[in-house]
């Protein structure tokens, strides 16, 4: 059997392996709001040697629009994507940096052009350049009445910051209605604190996915995911497959969720 040949094979036993889990999956158990964080890009471009870090940051962002995909084709209402981090703003260097806000803001507008998916900024505006800022402002824009998958883009995200600013915002909003200490104090709950996140009214991730062996959340909706499940994948963002997706969603439909209880 030539090469070719035992390509096709195995190409034809994928599909079908695939084919097999998808029809197993009952729809009534899975995830409604489904987070990502596909890491190992650099490592994938290192892997391969290629020249800059950017071959993998663009291998990457091309997995995340079929990430969606592979996601509207199930019905997964929402999808939270982990692209920009406050940490990624302090530690990369400058020429990764701007090649990286650059893949991203051509995402963001591939993204909002793609289907009817709703599209919202999850995070900062500090610290990211005006170019980014408008991509991502464009692409909310452009979307805003969409009525198809909701699709947030964390980016210039940091979990920790975000519950101080939804602190600060809560703050700000009693001092305006002339609220004293004591009514501030008796309104502060963890639903109140919810409402002011980048998130707020959605509800939270059922599943967070990690790529690349990482097990840890790197200060991703550390508020969010408080009850979310976890799947954590071997394989390096660029070479996730969309089987690799199903094998998350069988072993997420199999677990028995308690709440923290």
């Amino acid at each position: 059997m030539s090469n070719r040949q035992q390509r096709v094979g195995k190409g034809l036993l994928y599909r079908l392996y695939q084919r097999r889990i998808r029809k197993h999956l009952d729809e009534a158990v899975l995830p409604k709001h489904v987070a990502m964080i596909l890491d190992g890009n650099r490592r994938w471009a290192k892997q391969r040697s290629l020249e800059t870090a950017a071959h993998g940051h663009r291998a990457g962002a091309a997995k995340f629009l079929e990430f969606l995909v592979w996601c509207d084709d199930l019905g997964i209402e929402v999808v939270t994507l982990y692209l920009l981090s406050t940490d990624n703003l302090k530690n990369r260097s400058g020429e990764e940096l701007g090649e990286l806000i650059e893949i991203i803001a051509d995402l963001a507008d591939d993204i909002s052009r793609y289907r009817d998916w709703r599209v919202k900024h999850v995070g900062t505006d500090v610290g990211l350049p005006e170019p980014l800022i408008a991509a991502l402002d464009g692409a909310e824009a452009r979307t805003a009445t969409n009525p198809g998958m909701h699709v947030n883009l964390a980016i210039g995200y940091g979990g920790r910051s975000e519950i101080e600013d939804a602190v600060r915002s809560i703050i700000q909003k009693h001092r305006a209605l002339g609220h004293g200490l004591d009514e501030l104090e008796a309104a502060i709950d963890q639903e109140l604190i919810a409402e002011h996140l980048y998130t707020g009214g959605q509800p939270d991730p059922d599943l967070v996915i990690r790529t690349s062996g990482e097990q840890r959340l790197s200060d991703f909706m550390l508020w969010q995911s408080a009850h979310s499940e976890f799947y954590f994948m071997e394989a390096l963002g660029p070479d996730v497959r969309e089987v690799d997706f199903l094998r998350a969603l069988r072993d997420y439909s199999r677990r028995q969720r308690r709440f923290g209880s």
